[in-house]
């Protein structure tokens, strides 16, 4: 374990977020609002270039502008079997052996503990295949559907807020299953499908379209279904939720061998070719 992953491991994680979340929709007064916003774009090199508001000053909070919507045209969707769900890295994609799937090298963590459900959930997806894409604090950070599908449930599973950039990726063990996700079940015309948005430090909240901001629960694990099963329905690269500063998304699937349009460790953009 790195120094920069114990010291995580000692700090007040959710009492930072939380605080850092206050101050991300602090909208007075203005001038210290677009001063943040100029040195978070210079700090990581971020260009508004593709962002439907132009003008740092527009923004109506430091959150606005961190999850900025894009010109209508910025990610075509790619005809392929699924389209990436978020900018970023392409960390992991592979083949679920036997529930387990890679996070890094020498570790591995499985789709149960991930979940946090039955043993039956997550069979389905013991020999499927799963996509890992981490998102930098310069990405776009909405998330978007692979490929077309209706909403099951949801399941808020309470955690850790561990950073998941590469350093503690690799110092972590179960990083992703660790730490605050929301895991998003979905059926398609392939089968079944989850997106899991997993939070982490200065990770202020989750935001979906059907639910709006999910509220942390301390300790408790939170489901939430739809009668008969019948969420909201929504076609390949429709947006689905965003997140306030960055994180990670774990897409599995119950196929496997699937031809994979992108290398591990490779950028990708919502909407490109993930998989053909």
């Amino acid at each position: 374990m790195t120094l920069f992953t114990a010291l995580q491991a000692l700090l007040p994680q959710h009492l930072i977020s939380r605080a850092i979340g206050v101050l991300a929709f602090m909208q007075y007064p203005a001038w210290l609002k677009t001063l943040l916003i100029k040195i978070f774009m210079w700090s990581y090199g971020i260009s508004l270039d593709e962002a439907q508001v132009k003008d740092p000053a527009a923004f109506d909070h430091f959150n606005h502008f961190f999850t900025r919507a894009l010109e209508a045209d910025a990610r075509p969707l790619a005809t392929s079997r699924w389209v990436s769900p978020a900018d970023g890295a392409l960390s992991q994609r592979g083949n679920i052996e036997s529930g387990a799937m890679i996070q890094a090298k020498g570790r591995w963590f499985n789709v149960q503990s991930l979940l946090a459900g039955t043993e039956e959930e997550a069979a389905t997806f013991a020999d499927g295949s799963f996509a890992t894409v981490y998102l930098s604090p310069r990405d776009y950070h909405r998330i978007h559907m692979p490929i077309a599908g209706q909403l099951q449930w949801t399941r808020y599973v309470p955690g850790d807020l561990f950073a998941v950039n590469q350093s503690t990726t690799n110092g972590v063990n179960n990083l992703f299953a660790r730490n605050e996700r929301l895991v998003c079940y979905f059926s398609t015309e392939e089968g079944p499908i989850v997106l899991v948005l997993v939070g982490a430090i200065i990770v202020a909240g989750i935001e979906t379209v059907w639910g709006g901001v999910e509220s942390p629960a301390p300790k408790t694990i939170r489901d939430r279904g739809w009668e008969d099963g019948q969420g909201p329905a929504f076609a390949a690269g429709d947006e689905i939720g965003r997140f306030f500063l960055g994180s990670t998304v774990v897409m599995l699937s119950d196929q496997q061998d699937v031809s994979w349009a992108v290398e591990s460790g490779d950028p990708i953009k919502v909407n490109a070719a993930l998989a053909y």
